[in-house]
């Protein structure tokens, strides 16, 4: 069942799949069963920083199922020092698709589908789309892998030998690890149950490794931050959300730097992508003056990134890259959800509060494509949550983290 909004991609999605649909049954016809063991496998992650890090368990769950082979991990170029740092993986390709680059440099088309052609020189025995897409999926098949697995909630089904349903009800790590499993066999994704953020952060998932020139990278951001020295805690604060839709209101952010300011002593750590500078200055200035603030937004890159996440003791964010890259490092923190789900998007983290409120419209997971009513503002899924909300999930937060350590139990 194709999961698309827009009705009228959802009717050229759906003639694009009847066309491919002969095309694919004659080759699949030609194709021996069962299938051996694969040698060489291609895992598609061409999205953005959290879909990587929600990629974590799936990519634990290949290489449990597949411990003497070869994988390669294709990732837009943006997420290659992530994507590096994986435990478990042999080779990093990187392809930049321009509907997944939000301004960065991408392929055209055709330089796409020649990346993808000159991939049929490994031999891939088994390629899996770890994204639903048509057009990642064309772009997989065109690595001639022996067979592909995949979701065919936005197209391209037919060009898949596994084509698993997608659960919306599900987690997107759980759906992963759901793909892995059918495509080695096992039990198909409408066997499994319902299984939210939790769970999936239960999940067992690959390692990301932070190399020492990070770690020593974040220091030095801090140090030559001015302030942000003396056994301070360091609170951050993710001013951006890469979309205006998930963007919970600068003052409001501000209210709860002040908290920190006031109740925890704390440093204040600003982080976001360079285009949230101007934003980070306007922050700022509705920070207590004696407030001592740290503003990364820009600085370093993402590993840095991620060794800076490691040292805070709270970090308050909406639904972002950098929220996934902190619940990995296993940092605390407090996630503002608006428009998306945290059941199917949330951090996998336990150490983790998610504050959002109940909208006959809400959760409506229309991040790409937003109601036009919830366009150039504030929509109201965020702008009713109040600062107070997000401080009672600090300290909530905190007073457990604090009782978990006064027993012993971290």
């Amino acid at each position: 069942m194709l999961q698309v909004a827009n009705p009228w991609e959802r009717r050229a999605i759906a003639a694009a799949d009847a066309a491919l649909g002969a095309a694919a049954w004659i080759r699949r016809r030609r194709q021996p069963r069962p299938w051996p063991p694969p040698r060489r496998i291609l895992v598609f992650r061409l999205e953005r920083i959290g879909d990587l890090v929600m990629s974590l368990p799936a990519l634990h769950a290949l290489r449990e199922r597949a411990p003497e082979a070869f994988i390669t991990l294709a990732v837009g170029s943006w997420n290659l020092p992530l994507a590096l740092q994986i435990a478990g993986l042999d080779s990093i390709e990187t392809l930049d698709a321009p509907w997944l680059s939000r301004g960065a440099a991408s392929a055209g088309w055709r330089a796409m589908v020649r990346r993808a052609r000159s991939w049929r020189r490994h031999g891939y025995d088994l390629a899996i789309n770890l994204e639903g897409d048509i057009r990642s999926h064309l772009l997989m098949a065109l690595t001639g892998a022996a067979r592909t697995a995949g979701f065919g909630m936005a197209g391209g089904g037919p060009l898949l030998d596994e084509c698993v349903p997608f659960d919306p009800r599900s987690h997107t790590a759980i759906n992963g690890v759901r793909l892995v499993s059918a495509a080695f066999g096992e039990r198909a994704a409408g066997e499994w149950p319902v299984e939210g953020r939790e769970a999936a952060a239960a999940l067992p998932r690959a390692t990301l490794r932070i190399p020492p020139s990070a770690s020593s990278e974040a220091a030095r951001l801090l140090a030559d931050a001015s302030g942000t020295q003396g056994g301070r805690p360091l609170v951050g604060l993710q001013v951006g959300a890469g979309r205006a839709v998930k963007e919970w209101p600068l003052p409001r952010l501000a209210e709860i730097g002040a908290w920190a300011h006031r109740e925890l002593g704390a440093a204040l750590v600003l982080t976001g992508s360079a285009a949230d500078g101007d934003a980070a200055r306007a922050l700022r200035g509705w920070l207590p003056p004696d407030a001592r603030v740290a503003d990364l937004t820009g600085a370093g890159d993402l590993l840095s990134l991620a060794a800076v996440l490691s040292r805070l003791a709270l970090f308050v964010t909406p639904d972002t890259g950098p929220m996934h890259l902190a619940a990995v490092m296993g940092t605390p923190l407090v996630a503002v959800f608006g428009p998306s789900s945290p059941e199917r998007w949330g951090p996998l983290a336990a150490a983790c509060r998610i504050v959002r409120i109940d909208l006959p419209c809400s959760p409506c997971n229309r991040i790409r494509n937003p109601p036009a009513r919830c366009q150039g503002h504030t929509p109201d899924c965020l702008e009713g949550i109040a600062a107070d909300q997000v401080i009672a999930a600090a300290r909530d937060l905190l007073d457990a983290r604090n009782t978990e350590h006064a027993d012993g139990r971290q």
